[in-house]
């Protein structure tokens, strides 16, 4: 993403080429002016990704016409049809640098919901450009690109949006009441887990190479690809099982930690934690051998990380993580018959205080305390019913703060911009950097392999560096394939 003056030559040579793989062009904010909004007080919105999750963040961003949407840009047009169907005067790209590029000038927001890999990649060349974002959870596939898009989000002065839609759920208004009043005390240990993973992972590597589905062509899938370290085209890859990759997912942490981590990051003022350590899942297929697969996600974790004592929180707190269908057991204070979250226990997180618990279920709904007493607290029934907007209108919020503008108050009243979202993610994607840093393994001095990195890991969040052992310190940040480098400018 390098700045040039020729902006003439760059478009002709994209034309030429048919965009391949290299740096795309940015032209600073300041060059723009500020002429964002449309005339008719509509924001014009384009999405990068609009099949999946991607088709409700537009439809919903489009809020019912409130919005416009001018451009839908998707490297597979079978998998984006209900969007392209739903807004048939919107242009279509397979390439969004082609899309920035040909309509820069029409285009204020972008939604971005593409695979992990892509989101900062995106995210960046459209803040370049001085267009507003919403970006799907996790902000990014790894911890130093969230904290780029953080800074970069105040320099280009652009109105941010996570896609963590629970943050937006007035139940967790709710339940950060309920511990700003002192109903569970101070807390000292925060229990989260998830079944996910839903999609295969802790699998072998794919070795053959099937051929590239018929809505995609080679160039499509050399955009997919993007920043990533280059693979043939998979369908273990490609529409879905792509998050148990490290090279383009970021796990089960990366699909829920947003959602679920979120309400104890919120509910005790967390920031930077201090340490982390885990365990993993480790899958047989021969005897006593378990299979080595650095590439992929493990089939289950378990991860401690700890934080500070908080304003709002004054006890140190460990924070323990489960994926892979385990999960804590009941707490003493819930009721033996009685399921220890809302969906049967399948998600959940449970606040351990000093007067009691608290449990909260996905997307923070449902919150409810145990007290030590034996009393239990709930949301009253009719206030737990309340239908809300689609996605508790967590893309509507951001759409109308676009309008209103940085640093206004639609933009300040927004629950998850990158100033919040960006270290939430931060701590999310540790947990990430701990699991990898577990299977770094190496020959010993006789010649036998050890697990070298399965220790605490001890973290300066300031300085984005583990200080106690520096190998783990390459899953800080990742190493781009070439022309896919990200360029602060």
């Amino acid at each position: 993403m390098s700045n040039s003056n020729n902006q003439n030559s760059r478009r002709d040579f994209i034309k030429k080429s048919s965009l391949a793989v290299g740096s795309f062009f940015i032209v600073p904010r300041h060059v723009l002016g500020k002429g964002f909004i449309a005339p008719s007080d509509k924001l014009n919105i384009a999405a990068i990704g609009a099949g999946g999750k991607g088709q409700s963040d537009i439809i919903n961003a489009y809020n019912n016409g409130a919005s416009n949407v001018v451009a839908l840009c998707d490297v597979d047009w079978a998998r984006a049809k209900t969007a392209i169907d739903k807004f048939p005067k919107a242009k279509k790209f397979r390439d969004f640098r082609v899309m920035l590029d040909e309509m820069r000038s029409d285009i204020d927001a972008v939604t971005i919901s593409t695979p992990d890999h892509f989101h900062a990649y995106a995210a960046m060349a459209c803040m370049q450009l001085g267009k507003h974002v919403y970006v799907q959870k996790p902000l990014t596939h790894n911890i130093a690109e969230a904290r780029m898009l953080t800074k970069a989000a105040q320099k280009y002065k652009v109105v941010t949006q996570m896609g963590n839609q629970g943050s937006s759920n007035p139940a967790q208004q709710v339940a950060i009441k309920w511990f700003e009043e002192g109903k569970i005390g101070t807390v000292n240990t925060v229990n989260i887990w998830t079944n996910r993973p839903v999609w295969p992972q802790g699998i072998p590597v794919p070795t053959d190479k099937p051929p590239l589905i018929d809505s995609m062509s080679p160039q499509d899938w050399d955009v997919w690809v993007g920043p990533a370290q280059w693979v043939d085209y998979h369908p273990l890859y490609h529409p879905f099982k792509w998050r148990g990759w490290w090279n383009f997912g970021t796990g089960a942490l990366g699909d829920i930690g947003c959602h679920t981590i979120d309400s104890a990051f919120r509910i005790l003022g967390l920031s930077y934690p201090t340490e982390v350590e885990c365990s993993v899942g480790a899958v047989f297929i021969k005897d006593w051998t378990p299979e080595y697969i650095p590439e992929g996600c493990p089939p289950s974790s378990h991860v401690e990380i700890k934080f500070p004592a908080t304003k709002k929180n004054k006890s140190a707190v460990k924070m323990i993580w489960m994926d892979g269908g385990i999960r804590p057991m009941h707490p003493d204070l819930i009721p033996a018959n009685e399921a220890i979250s809302n969906d049967g226990g399948a998600n959940g997180i449970i606040l351990t205080g000093t007067k009691g618990i608290m449990t909260i279920g996905m997307y923070g709904n449902d919150p409810k305390i145990y007290l030590n007493s034996g009393e239990k607290i709930e949301m009253p029934k009719a206030q737990n019913e309340v239908k809300s907007l689609p996605e508790y209108g967590h893309q509507i919020s951001w759409t109308e703060a676009c309008k209103a503008g940085f640093n206004s108050k639609e933009h300040k009243g927004l629950t998850s911009s990158f100033d919040y979202s960006g270290p939430l993610t931060e701590t999310v994607l540790m947990g990430n950097l701990a699991i990898r840093s577990y299977m770094l393994r190496k020959k010993n001095e006789k010649g036998n392999l050890d697990f070298y990195g399965r220790n605490k890991l001890i973290w300066n969040g300031e300085s984005m560096k583990i200080t106690n052992f520096d190998d783990a310190n390459q899953f800080v940040g990742r190493q781009y394939r070439e022309g896919w480098k990200i360029i602060e400018s």
